[in-house]
Protein backbone atom coordinates (compact mmCIF):
# COMPACT_ATOMS: atom_id res chain seq x y z
CA UNK A 1 0.00 0.00 0.00
CA UNK A 2 1.59 3.50 -0.68
CA UNK A 3 2.28 5.85 2.04
CA UNK A 4 -0.28 8.21 1.52
CA UNK A 5 -3.01 5.73 0.84
CA UNK A 6 -1.78 4.18 3.59
CA UNK A 7 -2.48 7.75 6.15
CA UNK A 8 -6.14 7.70 4.28
CA UNK A 9 -7.10 4.54 5.52
CA UNK A 10 -5.64 5.35 8.85
CA UNK A 11 -7.97 7.94 9.01
CA UNK A 12 -10.81 6.07 7.82
CA UNK A 13 -10.30 3.76 10.54
CA UNK A 14 -8.73 4.16 13.77
CA UNK A 15 -4.74 5.24 14.89
CA UNK A 16 -5.30 2.91 18.19
CA UNK A 17 -5.38 -1.01 17.28
CA UNK A 18 -6.89 -2.26 20.59
CA UNK A 19 -4.60 -5.73 20.20
CA UNK A 20 -1.32 -3.46 20.05
CA UNK A 21 -2.52 -2.04 23.09
CA UNK A 22 -3.37 -4.97 24.77
CA UNK A 23 0.38 -6.75 23.33
CA UNK A 24 2.32 -3.70 25.05
CA UNK A 25 0.13 -3.80 28.08
CA UNK A 26 1.48 -7.43 28.90
CA UNK A 27 5.28 -7.21 27.74
CA UNK A 28 5.13 -3.92 29.91
CA UNK A 29 4.37 -5.89 32.81
CA UNK A 30 5.79 -9.05 32.24
CA UNK A 31 9.60 -6.35 32.24
CA UNK A 32 7.78 -5.53 35.73
CA UNK A 33 8.53 -9.08 36.44
CA UNK A 34 12.00 -9.29 35.10
CA UNK A 35 13.18 -6.01 36.92
CA UNK A 36 11.14 -7.09 40.41
CA UNK A 37 13.35 -10.66 39.84
CA UNK A 38 16.43 -8.75 39.65
CA UNK A 39 15.98 -6.00 43.00
CA UNK A 40 14.93 -9.21 44.98
CA UNK A 41 15.95 -12.38 44.20
CA UNK A 42 18.15 -14.09 46.28
CA UNK A 43 20.28 -16.06 43.22
CA UNK A 44 23.09 -14.42 42.59
CA UNK A 45 23.86 -16.06 39.35
CA UNK A 46 21.95 -15.94 36.22
CA UNK A 47 18.88 -17.56 35.54
CA UNK A 48 19.89 -18.70 32.20
CA UNK A 49 22.99 -20.28 33.76
CA UNK A 50 22.56 -23.89 33.26
CA UNK A 51 24.41 -24.82 35.80
CA UNK A 52 23.13 -23.28 38.48
CA UNK A 53 19.54 -22.37 37.61
CA UNK A 54 16.30 -24.15 38.35
CA UNK A 55 12.99 -24.82 36.31
CA UNK A 56 11.07 -22.03 37.56
CA UNK A 57 13.81 -19.55 37.74
CA UNK A 58 14.67 -20.19 33.98
CA UNK A 59 11.29 -20.16 32.92
CA UNK A 60 10.60 -16.60 34.99
CA UNK A 61 13.68 -15.06 33.26
CA UNK A 62 12.92 -16.84 29.64
CA UNK A 63 9.02 -16.02 29.72
CA UNK A 64 10.20 -11.93 29.90
CA UNK A 65 12.82 -12.41 26.74
CA UNK A 66 9.49 -11.67 25.20
CA UNK A 67 9.65 -8.10 26.37
CA UNK A 68 12.28 -5.88 24.15
CA UNK A 69 11.61 -7.30 21.15
CA UNK A 70 8.25 -6.57 21.26
CA UNK A 71 8.57 -3.32 22.66
CA UNK A 72 10.85 -2.71 20.12
CA UNK A 73 8.46 -3.71 17.29
CA UNK A 74 5.43 -2.32 18.69
CA UNK A 75 7.06 1.04 18.72
CA UNK A 76 7.71 0.96 15.08
CA UNK A 77 4.26 -0.24 14.44
CA UNK A 78 2.76 2.48 16.62
CA UNK A 79 4.86 5.21 14.79
CA UNK A 80 3.35 3.93 11.58
CA UNK A 81 -0.02 3.80 13.25
CA UNK A 82 0.13 7.86 14.84
CA UNK A 83 1.41 9.16 11.83
CA UNK A 84 -2.71 9.89 10.66
CA UNK A 85 -2.54 13.26 8.66
CA UNK A 86 1.41 14.07 8.97
CA UNK A 87 3.62 13.89 5.67
CA UNK A 88 7.03 12.34 6.04
CA UNK A 89 8.13 15.41 7.38
CA UNK A 90 6.19 16.01 10.25
CA UNK A 91 6.52 12.11 10.98
CA UNK A 92 10.59 12.57 10.82
CA UNK A 93 10.29 15.56 13.29
CA UNK A 94 8.38 13.68 15.54
CA UNK A 95 10.41 10.68 15.63
CA UNK A 96 14.16 12.24 15.50
CA UNK A 97 12.94 14.30 18.72
CA UNK A 98 11.34 11.67 20.18
CA UNK A 99 14.41 9.51 19.93
CA UNK A 100 16.75 12.09 21.16
CA UNK A 101 14.14 12.40 24.26
CA UNK A 102 14.55 8.93 24.73
CA UNK A 103 18.10 9.27 24.95
CA UNK A 104 18.26 11.74 27.31
CA UNK A 105 15.85 9.97 29.46
CA UNK A 106 17.76 6.95 29.27
CA UNK A 107 21.23 8.95 30.66
CA UNK A 108 19.12 10.93 33.52
CA UNK A 109 15.59 9.40 35.04
CA UNK A 110 16.36 5.94 33.79
CA UNK A 111 19.93 5.50 35.06
CA UNK A 112 18.97 7.40 38.66
CA UNK A 113 16.16 4.91 38.94
CA UNK A 114 18.38 1.93 38.79
CA UNK A 115 21.22 3.27 41.05
CA UNK A 116 19.79 6.07 43.14
CA UNK A 117 22.93 7.98 42.77
CA UNK A 118 24.70 10.26 40.86
CA UNK A 119 28.12 8.68 40.37
CA UNK A 120 28.02 8.05 36.66
CA UNK A 121 30.77 5.44 36.86
CA UNK A 122 28.30 3.46 37.30
CA UNK A 123 25.63 3.50 33.91
CA UNK A 124 24.28 0.81 31.53
CA UNK A 125 22.20 1.64 28.50
CA UNK A 126 19.57 -0.25 28.13
CA UNK A 127 16.47 -0.74 25.77
CA UNK A 128 14.94 2.62 26.62
CA UNK A 129 18.69 3.72 24.39
CA UNK A 130 17.81 1.19 22.18
CA UNK A 131 14.41 2.66 21.57
CA UNK A 132 15.86 6.33 21.53
CA UNK A 133 18.13 5.39 18.99
CA UNK A 134 16.12 3.12 16.85
CA UNK A 135 13.69 6.22 16.31
CA UNK A 136 16.41 8.60 15.21
CA UNK A 137 17.80 6.34 12.77
CA UNK A 138 13.77 5.53 11.34
CA UNK A 139 13.39 9.37 10.97
CA UNK A 140 15.25 8.67 8.50
CA UNK A 141 14.20 5.44 6.78
CA UNK A 142 10.96 6.70 6.85
CA UNK A 143 11.74 8.12 3.18
CA UNK A 144 12.32 5.34 1.69
CA UNK A 145 9.44 2.97 0.60
CA UNK A 146 8.11 0.71 2.65
CA UNK A 147 9.10 -2.71 1.10
CA UNK A 148 12.79 -0.97 1.76
CA UNK A 149 12.42 -0.30 4.97
CA UNK A 150 11.52 -4.17 5.42
CA UNK A 151 14.24 -4.94 3.91
CA UNK A 152 16.42 -2.98 5.99
CA UNK A 153 14.89 -4.01 8.89
CA UNK A 154 14.83 -8.01 7.99
CA UNK A 155 18.59 -7.83 6.77
CA UNK A 156 19.57 -6.60 9.90
CA UNK A 157 18.01 -8.95 12.30
CA UNK A 158 19.10 -11.84 9.48
CA UNK A 159 22.51 -10.87 8.54
CA UNK A 160 24.06 -9.44 12.30
CA UNK A 161 25.21 -12.66 13.38
CA UNK A 162 27.38 -12.83 10.31
CA UNK A 163 29.63 -10.21 12.84
CA UNK A 164 30.11 -12.70 15.63
CA UNK A 165 33.27 -13.61 14.73
CA UNK A 166 34.44 -9.97 15.36
CA UNK A 167 36.09 -9.41 18.48
CA UNK A 168 36.65 -6.15 20.57
CA UNK A 169 40.34 -7.29 21.32
CA UNK A 170 41.03 -7.08 17.79
CA UNK A 171 40.60 -3.63 18.04
CA UNK A 172 42.97 -3.03 21.23
CA UNK A 173 45.39 -0.30 21.31
CA UNK A 174 49.28 -0.64 23.09
CA UNK A 175 47.71 1.72 25.61
CA UNK A 176 44.74 -1.16 26.80
CA UNK A 177 42.13 1.31 24.95
CA UNK A 178 39.61 -0.22 22.58
CA UNK A 179 40.13 3.27 20.04
CA UNK A 180 37.36 4.53 17.58
CA UNK A 181 36.58 1.43 15.96
CA UNK A 182 36.14 -0.26 19.14
CA UNK A 183 34.18 1.66 20.97
CA UNK A 184 32.02 2.18 17.40
CA UNK A 185 32.15 -1.97 17.39
CA UNK A 186 30.44 -2.03 20.52
CA UNK A 187 27.84 0.87 20.17
CA UNK A 188 26.43 -1.07 16.95
CA UNK A 189 26.73 -5.20 17.92
CA UNK A 190 29.23 -6.22 20.65
CA UNK A 191 28.05 -5.36 24.17
CA UNK A 192 30.36 -3.55 26.39
CA UNK A 193 30.32 -1.34 29.43
CA UNK A 194 28.43 0.50 29.23
CA UNK A 195 25.99 -0.76 26.26
CA UNK A 196 24.24 -3.04 27.33
CA UNK A 197 21.74 -3.04 24.13
CA UNK A 198 24.21 -2.63 20.70
CA UNK A 199 22.08 -0.66 17.90
CA UNK A 200 21.97 -3.06 14.97
CA UNK A 201 19.57 -5.80 15.75
CA UNK A 202 17.32 -3.18 17.32
CA UNK A 203 17.46 -0.59 14.78
CA UNK A 204 15.84 -3.75 11.98
CA UNK A 205 13.36 -4.57 14.71
CA UNK A 206 12.12 -1.09 14.99
CA UNK A 207 12.11 -0.97 11.35
CA UNK A 208 10.58 -3.89 10.39
CA UNK A 209 7.60 -3.36 13.14
CA UNK A 210 7.07 -0.29 11.24
CA UNK A 211 6.85 -1.86 7.99
CA UNK A 212 3.84 -3.96 9.27
CA UNK A 213 2.10 -0.87 10.38
CA UNK A 214 0.50 -1.07 7.03
CA UNK A 215 -1.03 -4.47 8.11
CA UNK A 216 -2.55 -3.25 11.36
CA UNK A 217 -4.42 -0.91 8.77
CA UNK A 218 -6.77 -3.60 7.60
CA UNK A 219 -9.87 -5.49 9.15
CA UNK A 220 -9.26 -7.03 12.72
CA UNK A 221 -9.74 -10.40 10.44
CA UNK A 222 -7.60 -9.55 8.52
CA UNK A 223 -5.30 -8.84 10.79
CA UNK A 224 -5.55 -11.73 12.81
CA UNK A 225 -5.20 -13.89 10.26
CA UNK A 226 -1.42 -12.04 9.13
CA UNK A 227 0.04 -11.97 12.69
CA UNK A 228 -1.04 -15.82 12.98
CA UNK A 229 0.44 -16.97 9.73
CA UNK A 230 3.89 -14.37 10.55
CA UNK A 231 3.71 -15.85 13.98
CA UNK A 232 3.77 -19.55 12.86
CA UNK A 233 6.62 -18.59 10.06
CA UNK A 234 8.88 -17.42 12.58
CA UNK A 235 8.36 -19.86 15.41
CA UNK A 236 8.88 -22.51 12.56
CA UNK A 237 11.84 -20.85 11.49
CA UNK A 238 13.19 -21.30 14.94
CA UNK A 239 12.49 -24.72 15.81
CA UNK A 240 14.69 -25.34 12.14
CA UNK A 241 17.56 -23.47 12.49
CA UNK A 242 17.92 -24.20 16.04
CA UNK A 243 17.85 -27.54 15.46
CA UNK A 244 20.63 -27.60 12.66
CA UNK A 245 23.06 -25.52 15.12
CA UNK A 246 24.25 -24.08 11.94
CA UNK A 247 23.67 -20.32 12.17
CA UNK A 248 21.86 -17.88 13.61
CA UNK A 249 23.26 -17.71 17.48
CA UNK A 250 27.09 -17.67 18.96
CA UNK A 251 25.68 -20.21 21.73
CA UNK A 252 25.15 -23.61 20.10
CA UNK A 253 22.26 -25.22 22.03
CA UNK A 254 23.65 -29.30 23.25
CA UNK A 255 22.84 -32.11 25.10
CA UNK A 256 22.31 -31.55 29.19
CA UNK A 257 21.79 -34.38 31.82
CA UNK A 258 18.27 -34.96 30.98
CA UNK A 259 15.79 -34.18 28.19
CA UNK A 260 14.15 -31.02 30.05
CA UNK A 261 17.38 -29.47 30.63
CA UNK A 262 18.34 -30.30 26.94
CA UNK A 263 15.20 -28.25 25.99
CA UNK A 264 16.39 -25.48 28.28
CA UNK A 265 19.29 -25.27 25.97
CA UNK A 266 17.61 -25.20 23.20
CA UNK A 267 15.63 -22.47 24.22
CA UNK A 268 18.60 -20.34 26.26
CA UNK A 269 19.11 -18.14 22.73
CA UNK A 270 21.28 -15.08 23.23
CA UNK A 271 20.15 -11.68 24.00
CA UNK A 272 23.33 -9.52 23.93
CA UNK A 273 22.66 -8.59 20.96
CA UNK A 274 19.48 -10.24 20.40
CA UNK A 275 20.55 -13.09 17.97
CA UNK A 276 18.28 -13.87 14.85
CA UNK A 277 17.24 -17.01 16.87
CA UNK A 278 16.31 -15.13 19.67
CA UNK A 279 14.03 -12.33 17.90
CA UNK A 280 12.60 -15.37 15.90
CA UNK A 281 11.97 -17.80 19.12
CA UNK A 282 10.28 -14.02 20.78
CA UNK A 283 8.67 -12.25 17.93
CA UNK A 284 7.18 -15.29 16.42
CA UNK A 285 5.15 -15.90 19.88
CA UNK A 286 4.02 -11.46 19.77
CA UNK A 287 2.43 -12.40 16.43
CA UNK A 288 0.45 -15.35 17.90
CA UNK A 289 -0.32 -13.37 20.93
CA UNK A 290 -1.30 -10.33 18.14
CA UNK A 291 -3.69 -12.40 16.45
CA UNK A 292 -5.33 -13.52 19.87
CA UNK A 293 -5.84 -10.48 20.82
CA UNK A 294 -8.02 -9.34 18.46
CA UNK A 295 -10.08 -11.38 19.19
CA UNK A 296 -9.65 -11.53 23.25
CA UNK A 297 -10.33 -8.22 24.54
CA UNK A 298 -12.37 -9.39 27.63
CA UNK A 299 -11.65 -7.70 31.58
CA UNK A 300 -7.62 -9.23 31.40
CA UNK A 301 -7.57 -7.42 27.46
CA UNK A 302 -9.06 -3.97 29.36
CA UNK A 303 -6.87 -4.71 32.48
CA UNK A 304 -3.69 -4.92 30.17
CA UNK A 305 -4.64 -2.11 27.73
CA UNK A 306 -4.61 0.83 30.57
CA UNK A 307 -0.83 0.00 30.48
CA UNK A 308 -0.50 -0.42 27.12
CA UNK A 309 -1.66 3.44 26.22
CA UNK A 310 0.99 4.67 28.50
CA UNK A 311 4.00 2.03 28.31
CA UNK A 312 7.09 4.87 28.55
CA UNK A 313 5.21 6.22 31.82
CA UNK A 314 4.61 2.72 33.20
CA UNK A 315 8.05 2.30 32.58
CA UNK A 316 9.65 5.25 34.22
CA UNK A 317 7.81 4.92 37.15
CA UNK A 318 8.01 1.13 38.01
CA UNK A 319 11.41 1.12 38.69
CA UNK A 320 11.72 4.06 40.85
CA UNK A 321 8.55 1.91 42.71
CA UNK A 322 10.26 -1.28 42.70
CA UNK A 323 13.62 -0.10 43.92
CA UNK A 324 12.35 2.40 46.47
CA UNK A 325 10.70 -0.90 47.87
CA UNK A 326 13.30 -3.05 47.82
CA UNK A 327 15.42 -0.20 49.89
CA UNK A 328 12.72 -0.03 52.65
CA UNK A 329 12.19 -3.77 52.49
CA UNK A 330 15.79 -4.01 53.02
CA UNK A 331 15.97 -1.10 55.71
CA UNK A 332 13.36 -2.40 57.89
CA UNK A 333 15.10 -5.91 57.75
CA UNK A 334 18.76 -4.60 58.58
CA UNK A 335 18.60 -1.11 59.62
CA UNK A 336 21.40 -0.20 57.31
CA UNK A 337 22.08 0.29 53.96
CA UNK A 338 25.42 -0.22 52.76
CA UNK A 339 24.27 0.42 48.71
CA UNK A 340 21.08 1.12 46.99
CA UNK A 341 22.09 -0.08 44.27
CA UNK A 342 20.56 -3.18 42.26
CA UNK A 343 23.46 -5.55 42.14
CA UNK A 344 25.33 -4.11 45.08
CA UNK A 345 22.72 -5.47 48.28
CA UNK A 346 24.64 -7.06 50.81
CA UNK A 347 24.99 -10.59 50.44
CA UNK A 348 22.43 -11.53 52.81
CA UNK A 349 19.67 -9.80 50.70
CA UNK A 350 16.94 -11.57 48.84
CA UNK A 351 14.19 -13.76 48.42
CA UNK A 352 13.22 -16.87 46.26
CA UNK A 353 10.52 -16.39 43.54
CA UNK A 354 7.04 -17.16 46.00
CA UNK A 355 8.07 -13.39 47.33
CA UNK A 356 9.71 -12.27 43.81
CA UNK A 357 6.52 -12.45 42.36
CA UNK A 358 3.62 -11.86 44.91
CA UNK A 359 6.08 -8.56 45.18
CA UNK A 360 5.70 -8.17 41.20
CA UNK A 361 1.73 -8.51 41.49
CA UNK A 362 1.60 -6.02 44.29
CA UNK A 363 3.61 -3.79 41.98
CA UNK A 364 0.98 -3.98 38.94
CA UNK A 365 -1.83 -3.42 41.24
CA UNK A 366 -0.60 -0.57 43.04
CA UNK A 367 0.12 1.09 39.60
CA UNK A 368 -2.83 -0.24 37.42
CA UNK A 369 -4.52 3.34 38.94
CA UNK A 370 -2.32 5.58 38.13
CA UNK A 371 -1.79 4.08 35.02
CA UNK A 372 -5.45 4.75 34.68
CA UNK A 373 -5.55 8.19 35.66
CA UNK A 374 -2.52 9.21 33.43
CA UNK A 375 -4.13 7.34 30.33
CA UNK A 376 -6.66 9.82 30.88
CA UNK A 377 -5.42 12.08 31.45
CA UNK A 378 -3.08 11.95 28.05
CA UNK A 379 -6.68 11.62 26.27
CA UNK A 380 -8.11 14.64 27.56
CA UNK A 381 -4.81 16.18 25.96
CA UNK A 382 -4.54 14.38 22.88
CA UNK A 383 -3.13 16.78 20.14
CA UNK A 384 -0.75 18.40 22.70
CA UNK A 385 2.88 18.62 22.30
CA UNK A 386 3.55 16.82 25.30
CA UNK A 387 1.77 13.59 24.92
CA UNK A 388 3.89 11.52 22.12
CA UNK A 389 7.00 12.55 24.30
CA UNK A 390 5.94 10.26 27.62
Amino acid sequence: MPYKAAQTAALATTSYIMSVAIMRGLVIVLMALDHVRGFFTDADFSATDLSRTNLMLFLTRWVTHLCAPAFVFLAGTSAFLSAQGEDRRQLAIRLLTRGLWLVILELTVVRFSWYFNLDYNQMSLQVIWALGWSMVVLSALIYLPLWAIASVGILMISAHNLLDGIRLDDFRAADGTHGWQGWALSVLHIPHYPVIYPLIPWIGVMAAGYAFGPVMLAASETRRKAALACGIVLITAFVILRAYNVYGDPVPWSGQETGLFTLLSFLNTTKYPPSLLYLLMTLGPMFVLLAAFEQAQGSIGRFLMIFGRVPLFFYLVHLYVIHALAVAVAFAMSGDIQSSSSETFSSWWGFGLPVVYLTWIAVVILLYPVCQWFAGLKSRHRGSWWTPYI
